[in-house]
């Protein structure tokens, strides 16, 4: 049985994927504390809203709003008996905005963290917690995902339970981590570590990446460290946060344009990046910068970190040389991510 994402990766040289899910949504009226997995059955409307402005500004894959739509995430707000329910519902909603577009659209079931730490150094079992993104992923399959998207990762046991959960109901998968502590995850683990233990899991993703972190910069520092040992040819993906965040009357915005993001999706194609996208503090005016810049866009060779930064803006917490010496070729919002959900 054929599978749109699979068909696009061996038809396309690149996919654009969307922008932000809780940025969106805090524009149509979510506020802080509430869960927006909630809104796939009390706001359909505004959900799909937020698919239809991204099919418009050019994404061939928009991802579901269920990033903390498993079990744990659920409890915060008394709702972990509707994982089911919310995560079919959540890629419904996708899916009926994918079909009526005018050409192929993947719907992406979007899939983040527990919010709990892993056996050895946390409670949370490997076991349960495969569990966990197992019931979830059952949910989006059932809702119509054509690819399930496991994202926002930052340790190998919690990635490692997530795939082997996804892959439970037979769709291809997608696995993305962050690094947004001094070009590591939270839990230390470097691009070239993420792409090594990820790549070798028995259910191997169909495409690995970066998301949110800490900007364009250190984004696409991140993939050029990560490619440096990637074989050609793979599905890399970047998502990286509309610049940072800074609180201003009352509310934060992110400093990103989508002028800086255009550059951004060049130089994360030059790294390697295959799908590209944007993370917290992205919309449709981002994506379609996206779209546009990506276009006829002829791949150049890596580009360097002083080149990067040039480009791009200065580094805000990574080392110089990035990651891994590469030098040659906390917000509402952010924070909230990091805690619970692609922003």
């Amino acid at each position: 049985m054929s599978n749109l994402f699979l068909d696009l990766l061996e038809k396309r040289d690149y996919l654009v994927a969307d922008g932000a899910m809780g940025t969106s949504l805090f524009k149509r009226g979510l506020q802080t504390g509430d869960a927006p997995e909630l809104w796939n059955v009390d706001h359909q409307d505004r959900v799909e809203s937020v698919h239809q402005e991204y099919v418009d500004a050019g994404s061939d894959i928009i991802l579901t709003n269920s990033f903390g739509c498993n079990e744990h995430r659920l409890k915060l707000h008394n709702a972990q008996d509707r994982t089911y329910e919310l995560n079919k519902a959540a890629a419904e909603r996708a899916r009926k905005v994918a079909d009526a577009a005018d050409r192929p659209v993947v719907v992406a079931g979007s899939m983040g963290p527990t919010g709990e730490i892993l056996e050895p150094v946390g409670a949370l079992s490997m076991a349960d917690a495969a569990k966990a993104f197992a019931e979830q992923a059952r949910g989006l399959k059932d809702g119509g995902a054509d690819v399930l998207w496991i994202e926002t990762m930052s340790s190998r046991e919690e990635s490692q339970a997530a795939v082997e959960g996804a892959s439970t109901v037979g769709l291809p998968i997608v696995t993305t981590m962050t690094f947004d502590t001094a070009g590591k995850t939270m839990m230390g683990v470097s691009p070239q570590d993420a792409y090594t233990h990820l790549s070798g899991l028995e259910v191997k993703p169909a495409a690995i990446g970066a998301n949110c972190g800490l900007g364009a910069t250190e984004s696409v520092i991140s993939l050029c460290d990560m490619t440096d040992i990637v074989p050609e040819g793979a599905w890399i993906v970047a998502k990286a946060n509309c610049g940072i965040p800074q609180y201003k009357d009352g509310k934060f915005e992110f400093t990103g344009t989508p002028e800086l993001m255009a550059d951004y999706a060049r130089m994360a194609r030059d790294a390697g990046a295959r799908i590209i996208g944007g993370c917290c503090g992205s919309d449709g005016a981002v994506v379609k910068a996206i779209a546009d810049a990506l276009k006829d866009y002829t791949p150049g060779g890596k580009p360097s970190q002083d080149e990067i930064i040039a480009k791009l803006g200065a580094l805000t917490n990574m080392p110089a040389g990035g990651a891994h010496g590469h030098g040659g070729g906390g917000d509402e919002e952010g924070g909230r991510k990091r805690r619970r959900r692609r922003g």
